[in-house]
């Protein structure tokens, strides 16, 4: 047993906000999981194609996009997605304040990952 603070745990930035990778690859559990903030008004365009991930938002509102702009979901606390099929997506934050959110990776994370965003395509890792 082990436990771990957030603020002893230096944030990742990943392009559009900070992720504190509070379970990684080294702690043998089979999973990742991150507490990740998503700055406030911003657009992120991701992909995970090595891992599946699950956000729980626990603060702050937003929503999330399929590639194709076909889907298009909102997101607030007690609200979770789940990017099952390594979907291309888009994350937005609504204006005001921060989006947290607990992200599970699965596999995990080395914790070194870091998005390159750019208008015109998908960051992935």
């Amino acid at each position: 047993m082990f436990t771990r603070k957030r603020n002893d745990i230096a944030g990742i930035q990943w392009g559009n906000g900070t992720s504190h990778r509070m379970l990684t690859e080294q702690d043998g559990m089979g999973f990742t999981v991150a507490h990740t903030v998503v700055n406030a008004g911003s657009e992120s365009r991701l992909q995970y194609r090595r891992h599946l991930e699950a956000c729980y938002c626990i603060s702050g509102r937003g929503s999330v996009l399929s590639a194709d702009g076909s889907e298009h979901h909102f997101i607030e606390p007690g609200s979770i997605y789940v990017l099952d099929q390594h979907d291309p997506h888009i994350l937005k934050a609504d204006d005001g304040e921060d989006m947290h959110l607990v992200s599970v990776f699965n596999p995990p994370l080395t914790g070194e990952e870091r998005h390159k965003l750019s208008a015109d395509g998908f960051s992935q890792y």
